[in-house]
């Protein structure tokens, strides 16, 4: 799906509609008053004060009979300049108007109108409201004016708009898709996780959810292993006096669970790298030892704000896939190439592309030498070049504390989502005073790299969720084989043990002889997204064969039980999509 806000054009058809928009509320409801109608990257919205009215629903179709009167008008969008002046006369009767003008400069200030409508802005804006003609009213809501809860609640409408109607049509059967994959809705059918009052913002796993976390995390030790990383698991909860070393508290303090313990506070931990810089202090290190690895399926704690908690998206707590790397300065390159291929690997297990950005030093707020961080820089951009990948740079918007590569997956319906991290840091090593000693016998600060692959771990599930729209590849699916003997009586015994066999050699299978229709079982199991369904009949039983069903599709194959469980054990250990 596309990003309108990385779109020239398409920002400004969206902002020149959401202007199309609140005219058309202008007309219907005159007592409007308007704050902000700015892009996002899933269109346009604008905050509305409609005093005591509440737009309902069913008012959505009446604001786009309106705006589809005005763009057939096709009057011309006029840019004007005016003073501050002439600004705060222009809008004496808005108190919101006169809230942004208030914070503007002295100087010209720019409007744009079309035909009785105008309204404060920077622009740009199409020619005329004819090019507006392919939109849609998308939902509403309420938001607190300025973001602020004290605020007044104004009601906010959002759209989108295409050049063309085909577009249109395609992002709406996008977004169709979108709620059908919604992770929340299946992961209450397929029984993967649930949220509790009790608990706001912290999952808990089901049956079918921990089979899929197990095998994730499992196989992240794995590939781990192969690529050289030692485990660790740090405490996950610590006391003030780290926190204050580590800046935590100082700049994070508002996000973090406190408590007393002894007379003493601590927090538990938001993030893991203090932990894996302490288990670094614990030994002496010598430069052959680097690069060390340490890696730790760390549970965090953040406090996050309740209105932005999202299912697996946005979570108050959270297991992320950290590992922290020390190295000597002339392994950054060298190691992060390596990183790279790494993280290339494990996404193409799963079907997903990518894009990387290098995020490069702020212009003002920033630690550390201008030499190290331009030799950092070039060394995150070489190891892409050396690893064979693009990138796009993002000026500036590195931490203060050293640059970083950020990995943008895109899942099946092409949403872009930020995993994957690489981050070098020149902060935290001298806080921590760590050290390593040279070949020379001196103590030398090693470079430190943060990273994380999945993200977290329920992120990424709540992504594979969406991303396979709960047809999850077999070697992932929490039930892998349904075994349907077509008659109870006549067909059970040899059914049994087709699910038997395949139980023992570790496939997750269950047996399915309810005393239902065979059609209404099938069905069934093709809800649940169970990947492989194998009917028993006559012939099944004659041949010592089974008749395989695939989820999401209506042909059956016959094969001999042997056939079938080499297939298998191939889709598991290749880990086939």
């Amino acid at each position: 799906m596309i990003d309108i806000k990385e779109h020239e054009e398409l920002s400004r058809l969206n902002h020149s509609c959401a202007h199309m928009m609140a005219q058309a509320v202008k007309r219907l409801y005159p007592q409007a008053k308007f704050w902000v109608g700015p892009v996002i990257s899933e269109g346009f919205y604008y905050d509305i004060d409609l005093g005591d009215e509440v737009i309902k629903e069913e008012d959505l179709a009446k604001i786009e009979k309106e705006m589809k009167k005005i763009a057939k008008d096709g009057k011309r969008i006029v840019r004007k300049e005016i003073s501050k002046e002439e600004a705060l006369e222009m809008f004496q009767d808005d108190p919101y108007k006169i809230d942004l003008i208030s914070d503007l400069e002295d100087g010209t200030i720019t409007c744009y109108q079309q035909g009785e409508f105008i309204d404060l802005c920077r622009g740009p804006h199409v020619d005329t409201v004819k090019q507006l003609k392919n939109f849609k009213l998308l939902k509403h809501s309420g938001a607190y004016w300025k973001g602020d809860a004290s605020n007044k609640m104004l009601q906010r409408i959002y759209g989108i708009c295409f050049p063309t109607a085909e577009e249109l049509e395609e992002h709406l059967h996008l977004l169709e898709e979108a709620k059908k994959r919604d992770h929340k809705k299946l992961g209450r059918e397929l029984g993967l996780f649930m949220m509790s009052e009790f608990a706001p913002g912290m999952p808990f796993f089901l049956p079918n959810g921990m089979i899929i976390r197990n095998l994730l995390e499992n196989f992240w030790y794995e590939e781990h292993t192969k690529e050289n990383y030692q485990f660790i698991k740090t405490p996950i909860m610590m006391s003030k006096e780290l926190w204050e070393v580590s800046g935590h508290w100082e700049n994070y303090k508002e996000n973090m669970y406190t408590t007393m313990v002894d007379d003493r506070e601590f927090a538990i931990k938001p993030m893991n790298c203090p932990g894996s810089l302490l288990v670094f202090k614990n030994g002496l290190h010598s430069y052959k030892d680097l690069p060390l690895r340490m890696g730790e399926l760390g549970q965090v704690h953040r406090h996050e704000a309740s209105g932005a908690l999202n299912g697996l998206f946005r979570v108050r707590t959270f297991t992320q896939d950290d590992a922290h790397i020390f190295m000597r300065p002339d392994q950054i390159e060298s190691e992060v190439m390596q990183l790279i291929q790494f993280i290339d690997r494990v996404y193409s297990v799963f079907g997903l592309s990518y894009r990387i950005e290098l995020s490069t030093r702020p212009e003002k707020k920033y630690i550390g030498d201008l030499a190290i961080w331009e030799q950092s820089e070039k060394a995150l951009a070489d190891a892409c070049v050396h690893a064979g990948k693009d990138y796009k740079v993002n000026p500036g918007d590195g931490a203060f504390y050293g640059p970083k590569l950020d990995f943008h997956i895109k899942d099946s319906l092409g949403r872009e989502w930020q995993c994957g991290t690489i981050q070098l840091d020149m902060n935290l090593p001298e806080r921590f005073d760590l050290t390593y000693v040279e070949k020379d016998g001196s103590k030398v600060r090693p470079v430190m790299l943060h990273r994380v692959i999945f993200g977290s771990i329920e992120r990424f599930i709540g992504i594979l969720i969406e991303h396979f729209a709960g047809h999850f590849p077999v070697w992932l699916a929490p039930q892998q084989v349904s075994v349907v003997p077509v008659h109870h009586e006549k067909h059970l015994g040899y059914a049994n043990e087709v699910h038997e066999k395949l139980c023992a050699l570790g496939f997750r299978s269950k047996l399915d002889a309810r005393n239902e229709k065979l059609g209404y079982r099938i069905r069934e199991a093709q809800l649940s997204k169970i990947p492989y369904q194998l009917v028993i009949g006559d012939g099944e039983i004659e041949n010592r064969s089974v008749t395989l069903r695939r989820a999401q599709s209506r042909e059956s194959i016959t094969m001999s039980l042997d056939d079938f469980i080499a297939m298998m054990e191939n889709a598991v250990k290749e880990k086939k999509l």
